[in-house]
């Protein structure tokens, strides 16, 4: 998988070790376990996906983490991005917004000695004020527009990525550059399930 990869562009070798170091197959349905190292999303219920290593990797590295980063994820899912992210080393917050998942996810990062991960069950769309600021926030589902909580709860300095847009979505690069300035960049093209509002009970 990190040799396929690596082929298809991704140089940071921090983010190739972590996905070197996180077996896949522990996020994905039996019935997919053995194509768990394909580059390709799967389905994981709730009509939500796992997505594929490309674009995990492609995110991840548009981050720039560093150890101890204070992280936060939009949209939990399977927990294989949050781990990834634990892997670099960061200090991780995520948030999920169907309870379904959210749960499974939580006792999955657990079992697998992800302690450090701190899973919520929360509205997306509002971020995790009460930890605010973050040094990285990344989004991985397709958003509209950017949601206003996210950029006002990104440290000075920080970074966000999220992808935006209706059909197909661009992946934004967002660095906050003062208390009132964002430098944005439009980068390549994607397609995320949708980024909702609101939580969804079991």
């Amino acid at each position: 998988m990190v040799d396929a990869l690596r082929r298809r562009g991704i140089t940071d070798e921090a983010v190739l070790t972590a996905m070197d170091a996180v077996p896949r197959h522990f996020f994905l349905d039996k019935a997919f376990e053995e194509h768990a190292y394909e580059d390709k999303p799967f389905p994981i219920g709730n009509q939500q996906t796992i997505s594929q290593p490309f674009t995990v990797a492609y995110q991840t590295s548009l981050l720039e983490v560093q150890p101890r980063d204070k992280v936060l994820e939009i949209g939990t899912g399977s927990g294989y991005q949050a781990a990834i992210l634990a892997a670099l080393k960061a200090r991780v917050y995520t948030v999920e917004r169907q309870e379904a998942l959210y749960l499974q996810a939580k006792d999955l990062l657990a079992e697998m000695g992800f302690s450090g991960v701190r899973c919520l069950f929360r509205d997306g769309s509002k971020g995790l004020p009460e930890y605010a600021p973050y040094d990285k926030i990344i989004v991985t589902a397709g958003a509209p527009v950017v949601p206003e909580p996210l950029r006002e709860q990104l440290a000075i300095g920080g970074i966000l990525v999220i992808p935006v847009g209706e059909e197909v979505q661009y992946m934004y690069k967002i660095t906050r550059v003062s208390e009132t300035e964002y430098k944005e960049e439009m980068l390549d093209a994607f397609r995320f399930v949708p980024f909702l509002e609101g939580v969804r009970r079991k």
